[in-house]
């Protein structure tokens, strides 16, 4: 690449921009994250309490090498909520915000890992965007940091900390319907059994069962991810693809239980938009950029290397860990390997039938364990679709009838039956394999039975 190119791109990456944008998606941010604290201080039928998901259970689902992540004891989980939502006020009002963002981050990022599964696409693109504003200089307009310290306030903000959130989202889109592209998907499934179950919707609902608005819904939540971006990032299709965006979001929130996600999306959407209009808000109009971050022929500081350096790993693993799944054998909707973070949303339902048994070899006596005996109803039905936690809890289960029961060697088999996407139920686990002697690890699960029906 010559000089003149990598100074153009350079150029490009440090271009001036209306900090209006970062401000708007601050506010946002915060109001948001808020809502998401303080949620669990009540006890939501649908996405539990701050006690039901962390306190009561005695065992939690860990993410592969994050063990050692345990609840806070006594009212330690109470206090962190708490914490996170007084940290978010103070991103909204943009108090102390490099400090309170850093916390925010290491804070959510701890809830995160506490138990897999509590995992959803609303609490990874919260971890993913709190740490990307950590980096963004959202706190140089409008802010108690500038009241405080007028000298860092800023009209404009660096083009990349505008398209780096913009990537982001651009991702949950691309790979959400990169994700669609499998034959369940594109004849019908799973939307047609999740729409056969709630016909009672308002005004479309008794529609739901004709075969017309089934695959109407299934191609077009497929064209919508696919060409969200470039029709956002085209100016005369912009508003109308907004619009379409705008209602494929309230519909999704409004049929399925999917948490803060779809609101997050369409607010986080609008970054789309050219950065001075939030300015409509203020009836302001956009100002000449009191500051340029980087003119031509300028070096790089170490500083913009650094963040450089940050922003490309960062890019890098969000184009990676979407695609890890080819690297596993199989249908991954089956096996569920490389499937997190992915953004593979609502492309696979299953119904499942699961039996765990103990065995003492040294007596060949065999029973019954019921996993409601260690884990919540959210816990259980979670971990009954996916091998890897079945796995993990397997491990937890001998560990815990060895100390009981004074033995040293149970054996954990699992008989499991599952019906994917409308599929005829068939085994989806080795029931001779002994789990409680499979490694947890990260490579391919040789005890998953292959997908027979395909």
């Amino acid at each position: 690449m010559s000089k003149v190119n990598q100074k153009t791109i350079l150029h490009d990456f440090f271009e001036s921009k209306d900090i209006a944008i970062l401000v708007y998606f601050r506010i946002v941010f915060g109001i948001l994250t808020l809502w998401w604290s303080l949620r669990f201080f009540i006890d939501d039928p649908a996405f539990g309490s701050i006690a039901r998901n962390w306190i009561d259970p005695t065992f939690h689902f860990s993410y592969y090498g994050f063990d050692w992540i345990k609840p806070l004891p006594g009212d330690g989980m109470y206090v962190h909520f708490a914490v996170l939502a007084i940290l978010s006020v103070c991103i909204t009002l943009g108090f102390k915000y490099r400090i309170t963002t850093a916390l925010f981050f290491v804070g959510f990022t701890y809830v995160f890992l506490l138990d897999q599964s509590h995992w959803s696409n609303s609490y990874y693109i919260i971890l993913l965007i709190s740490f990307l504003m950590i980096l963004v200089p959202a706190h140089r307009s409008f802010s108690i940091d500038v009241w405080k310290n007028p000298k860092i306030q800023s009209n404009v903000t660096p083009a990349w900390s505008v398209w780096i959130l913009r990537f982001q989202i651009g991702a949950v889109y691309f790979f959400g319907g990169l994700a669609k592209l499998n034959s369940d998907w594109l004849n019908g499934e799973p939307l047609r059994t999740l729409l056969a179950t709630r016909t009672h919707f308002p005004l479309i609902g008794e529609f739901f069962r004709e075969e017309w608005l089934v695959l109407l819904f299934s191609y077009g939540a497929l064209f919508i991810d696919l060409l969200a971006v470039p029709f956002l990032l085209w100016h005369r299709t912009r508003i109308f693809a907004f619009g379409i965006i705008v209602t494929f979001h309230v519909l999704n929130s409004q049929l399925f239980v999917i948490g803060v996600f779809p609101w997050f999306m369409i607010f986080a959407t609008a970054l789309f938009f050219a950065p001075n209009w939030p300015r409509i808000f203020t009836k302001q109009h956009s100002t000449p950029p009191n500051k340029k971050y980087l003119n031509i022929g300028t070096s790089l500081t170490k500083n913009q290397k650094v963040l450089i350096a940050i922003l490309l790993i960062f890019i890098i693993m969000q184009i990676s860990l979407p695609l890890r799944h080819y690297l596993y054998s199989g249908n991954a909707s089956w096996t569920e390997e490389g499937r997190i973070f992915a953004w593979q949303m609502i492309i696979r339902h299953k119904v499942v039938d699961n039996t765990f048994y103990a065995t003492d070899p040294n007596t060949g006596k065999t029973w019954q364990v019921d996993p409601l005996d260690d884990l919540s109803i959210h816990q259980q039905w979670r971990m009954s679709f996916l091998p890897g936690m079945i796995l993990q809890y397997s491990h937890y289960l001998a560990d815990r009838i060895n100390q009981q029961e004074g033995l040293d060697n149970v054996e954990i088999r699992v008989e499991s039956m599952v019906s994917l996407n409308g599929r005829s139920p068939q085994p989806m686990i080795n029931s001779t394999v002994n789990l409680a002697e499979e490694p947890q690890t990260l490579l391919p699960k040789k005890w998953i039975l292959p997908l027979t029906e395909q």
